[in-house]
């Protein structure tokens, strides 16, 4: 039988999923900014954020390491940035904690802050 509805087939998301085993690897050796997505599998809003998430993670393939932390399996990422609401979405660059945010943030926003970090990035690869 012929549907004329056809299923979207999704694309395999590029976001990484960072673990308490293997952040310091992924992240804090990264050469890119990061942005870390602290979620849980329970909260509407992290349910909100996440196709977000893996768009930004999509229009920045290459020059950004977007990741996904799951809060109920890695506690330690969790307790080292003090994360006290999710989602928490964390910008990181060369190993430091530089912008955080609680809640559902706009998607150009998100972009911007990533362009920012990825052009102060190159800045300072050209200065030295």
């Amino acid at each position: 039988m012929f549907s004329i509805f056809k299923k979207k087939k999704s694309k395999p998301s590029k976001t990484v999923e960072i673990t308490d085993q293997n952040f310091n690897e992924l992240v804090m050796q990264a050469k890119v900014p990061v942005l870390l997505d602290i979620w849980a599998p329970w909260c509407g809003p992290c349910k909100t954020i996440g196709p977000i998430i893996d768009e930004i993670a999509e229009d920045f393939e290459g020059r950004a390491l977007i990741g996904k932390v799951s809060a109920d399996t890695n506690p330690q990422i969790s307790a080292m940035f003090k994360v006290k609401s999710i989602p928490t979405l964390l910008f990181l660059q060369k190993d430091e904690l530089v912008e955080r945010f609680s809640g559902l943030v706009p998607k150009p926003n998100l972009a911007e802050i990533l362009e920012e970090l990825i052009e102060e990035r190159n800045r300072e690869g050209e200065s030295t």
